[in-house]
Formats: C-alpha cells, sequence, structure tokens
C-alpha cells in the first residue's frame, strides 16, 4: 500500500479546519485502518512528506507509528549519492526513521548503494528496471550485449550477497517481457513491483512474469486506492481497492503454483 498524501487530491473535508500536516496525518490514519488487513507492507514516498516542509519529518515518523508491528515499512527515497553521503542517509532512514527497508538509485555505482545493505534485518530496493516512460532513456541501453537493467540485476545480486544486510529490485509492473526476464535471472532477488493501478500495470500479469516459490514479490498500488474516493467515504472505497487486487494477487499465485 502506497501512502503517497497529496495534499491536491485528499477529501477536502480533512483539509477545512486543521494545518496540512494535520490533514494529512487524518488521511493516513484512515487509509492504513481501512487497508492494512490486505497490505503486506506500505511504502511512504518520502517526496508527499518532505513537501510539508518542518513538520513533513514529524508526519513520517507518527505515520509509521500508526503502522502494525511485522508489518513491513518502505521508505521511498531513492537515494544514491556518493558513499559518504550515503552513509547518512541511510542511518536516517533506518536509525531515525527506523523503516524496514529503503528504494536506492544505483547511478553512482556500488559505493552509493553499499551503505544501505549493511544494517541487518534491513533491506534496499535498488532501481532497477522502472516503471515510468522515461525508464527507456538509459535502463534499456546495450550494456555489453544486454541491457543496462540486466546489468544491474545482476551488481545488486553480487552485492547483496557480500552484504550483511538484505536487497532486492525495483521492477516496474509496465513491463512484463522485462520483469520476467530479470526474475529468470535473479529467482531468489525480492522485488518491488510498482506501477499497478494507476501507471497501468496489471496485477495478474505481474503474478505471471515474477510469482515464484524462491523470489518475494511485493506489489505496490498507490493512487487507484488512495484516491478511489474524494468524499467522507474515501477510506471505505480504498477498502474495497486494496482488497480487490490482494484477491486477485492471491489468485494469480494459485494459478501459478
Amino acid at each position: 500500500m502506497g501512502l503517497d498524501p497529496d495534499l491536491d487530491r485528499i477529501p477536502p473535508h480533512l483539509l477545512e479546519a486543521t494545518s496540512p500536516a494535520e490533514a494529512v496525518l487524518s488521511f493516513n490514519a484512515a487509509i492504513i485502518e481501512a487497508t492494512q488487513a490486505s497490505a503486506c507492507a506500505f511504502k511512504l514516498n518520502l517526496a508527499f512528506y518532505e513537501v510539508l516542509g518542518p513538520d513533513g519529518w514529524d508526519v513520517l515518523l507518527a505515520t509509521c507509528r500508526m503502522i502494525s508491528t511485522g508489518t513491513i515499512i518502505i521508505a521511498d527515497a531513492k537515494r544514491g549519492d556518493i558513499g559518504n553521503s550515503a552513509r547518512f542517509y541511510a542511518r536516517a532512514v533506518f536509525e531515525r526513521l527506523n523503516v524496514d527497508a529503503c528504494t536506492v538509485a544505483p547511478y553512482m555505482g556500488r559505493d552509493s548503494v553499499d551503505p544501505f545493505l549493511q544494517f541487518p534485518g534491513k533491506a534496499a530496493f535498488v532501481l532497477c528496471r522502472t516503471s515510468n516512460p522515461g525508464s527507456k532513456d538509459f535502463q534499456e541501453r546495450d550494456a555489453e550485449g544486454e541491457k543496462l537493467y540486466m546489468s544491474v540485476a545482476r551488481k545488486v545480486t553480487k552485492w547483496v550477497a557480500e552484504a550483511p544486510g538484505e536487497g532486492g529490485l525495483v521492477v516496474g509492473a509496465t513491463n512484463e517481457t522485462a520483469l520476467a526476464t530479470i526474475r529468470e535471472d535473479c529467482p531468489t532477488l525480492p522485488f518491488l513491483i510498482p506501477g499497478v493501478g494507476a501507471q497501468g500495470g496489471d496485477a495478474a500479469a505481474v503474478i505471471r512474469a515474477a510469482g515464484t516459490e524462491t523470489g518475494p514479490v511485493i506489489v505496490n498500488s498507490s493512487r487507484k486506492i488512495l484516491y478511489a474516493a474524494s468524499g467522507y467515504d474515501f477510506a471505505d472505497a480504498a477498502s474495497k481497492e486494496a482488497e480487490n487486487l490482494r484477491i486477485t494477487l492471491e489468485s494469480g499465485l494459485r494459478k501459478v503454483f
């Protein structure tokens, strides 16, 4: 479940008598309560909290505390700086925010990813083949006879094997062929799969391409669930959308296995 609270899209009644930060907290609390039974994880895109200014970090911390123990919390931060800076980014999300996983960009190489792999029990999901249209600009380029995203996938497999922490790949739902190819080459790596819902990814196709007994899959949906309704019934509508997605994914798994 993606928790990306857009102030321009959350129900107007939440904004009427509160500050933006309080409105986001109320929205998140209702969404978490409504969808928690259907979700194995919550992914918080940090941009939607940073835009709140000084209150953003407090809202992040409060939101994480609302999520039940045992449910995975992912900081969708897409960090990717040089090693010295990456150490502090990693400490911020894993020690201060205390989330379970963080998304990381690999463009600057191993030293920008490795600090996120040094925390036992925590995970770095490395951007591999993403779901946005611009992914083709670089990720589809040839690199020594293969697509660049495949080179990234193999590098990450090696880095994870040599690190005390856990790691996986961010692989978008909008290209079933690429998803299947990466899964074949990386049969045990966890995948974080965005793009189902508003971006057009098909949940059943995702399971056909990446669902295996050895490779964990976390399928993320944000806008389609969050903004299923804009009135007082927004949480009920979100609950129904989340449960529908859960049923679709479980049905797909039964067909695969």
